[in-house]
């Protein structure tokens, strides 16, 4: 196997409000916002756990939220977080602004939600 060209550091979601999201996203994962500069791109703290979360802002009219699992207006990625509880997990997403998608192809071993402005992410079971 050959040597690798880099190390994985992060994962960015674009986003009208990024601090917004990124707080959103900073109680699934428990890690703090990182100091910043500006409010364009915030980043979160993840304690040197390796790769981080990111959001970076687009103009409010040219964000439009996928449509999943159409294609009109396709995801493009999504994000997995792991629990050892999925209905724990559940409910604690939703009572923080998680919205639970109607279409959940394997509720046993992983469920689908979108964050407060309409990305897609699940819920996984280890």
């Amino acid at each position: 196997m050959d040597a690798p060209i880099a190390t994985f550091s992060l994962f960015a979601l674009d986003c009208p409000d990024p601090v917004g999201l990124a707080r959103f996203y900073s109680r699934i994962t428990g890690w703090p916002l990182a100091e910043q500069d500006h409010d364009d791109w915030v980043e979160l703290d993840s304690g040197g756990a390796g790769a981080t979360l990111a959001f970076q802002r687009i103009e409010e009219g040219e964000f439009r939220p996928p449509q999943w699992p159409g294609q009109e207006h396709p995801q493009r990625a999504h994000t997995d977080f792991a629990v050892p509880d999925l209905d724990a997990g559940e409910a604690a997403v939703l009572a923080i602004g998680a919205r639970k998608h109607d279409v959940q192809p394997s509720p046993d071993s992983f469920r689908v939600f979108l964050d407060p402005i309409g990305h897609p992410f699940c819920l996984v079971k280890p």
